[in-house]
C-alpha cells in the first residue's frame, strides 16, 4: 500500500489576518475616525463652516461628503472582513455583498474652488481618511489575490460598477 502524500494546504490569510493585532488596530482607526468625524462636523465643523465665504462653504460642504462618504465605504469593507473572519459571513454571502462597497471611487477628487479655506480641523481627517483608505486598498488586494489563488470567484471592479449601473437602469446584464 503506497504512502499518501501530504496534501499542500494553503494559509487562509483572510481568517489569520482578521485575527491579527494588526487588524484589530486598522479596525479600531477606522471606527474611531468614523466617530471622530461625526464629533468633528457636528460640533467645531458647523462653527468653521459659519466663517467661510461662499466657495468656501461649498467646497466644506463637498470635502464633508466626501469624507463621510469615504468613511462609510471604508467602515463597510472593515465590518465586512470582520464579520467573514468570526465567521459570521461565509465567503460566497460576503461576495455578494462585496459589490456594494466601493473603495476605488472614494479617493481624494478633484480641487475645489475655495478650499484654500477649508479648516484645519477638516484637512487633518481628510489627510487621515485618505491614509486609511490607501491601506485599506492594499490589504483588499491581498485579500482578493489570495482569493483568487484558491479559487473563490470575486467580482471585478468593472463588473461591479456595470452591476451598480444595471440595478440603477433596472436593466439585467446578458
Amino acid at each position: 500500500m503506497a504512502a499518501l502524500e501530504p496534501q499542500p494546504t494553503t494559509v487562509d490569510f483572510l481568517s489569520r489576518f482578521t485575527a491579527s493585532e494588526q487588524f484589530d488596530k486598522v479596525f479600531k482607526e477606522g471606527m474611531s475616525l468614523v466617530e471622530e468625524t461625526a464629533n468633528y462636523l457636528d460640533g467645531p465643523g458647523r462653527q468653521d463652516a459659519r466663517l467661510l465665504d461662499r466657495h468656501g462653504a461649498v467646497a466644506y460642504a463637498t470635502e464633508s461628503m466626501r469624507l463621510t462618504t469615504r468613511l462609510m465605504q471604508l467602515a463597510s469593507w472593515l465590518l465586512l472582513q470582520r464579520a467573514i473572519g468570526a465567521g459570521e459571513m461565509t465567503h460566497e454571502e460576503a461576495r455578494k455583498e462585496k459589490h456594494r462597497i466601493s473603495l476605488t471611487d472614494i479617493g481624494r477628487g478633484n480641487d475645489l474652488t475655495g478650499s484654500e479655506q477649508l479648516p484645519k480641523g477638516l484637512l487633518e481627517i481628510v489627510e487621515r481618511s485618505l491614509s486609511l483608505h490607501q491601506r485599506v486598498l492594499k490589504l483588499d488586494v491581498m485579500l482578493n489575490m489570495q482569493a483568487k489563488s484558491e479559487g473563490v470567484e470575486t467580482p471585478s471592479e468593472v463588473n461591479s460598477q456595470i452591476d451598480r449601473l444595471a440595478a440603477v437602469l433596472k436593466v439585467g446584464r446578458a
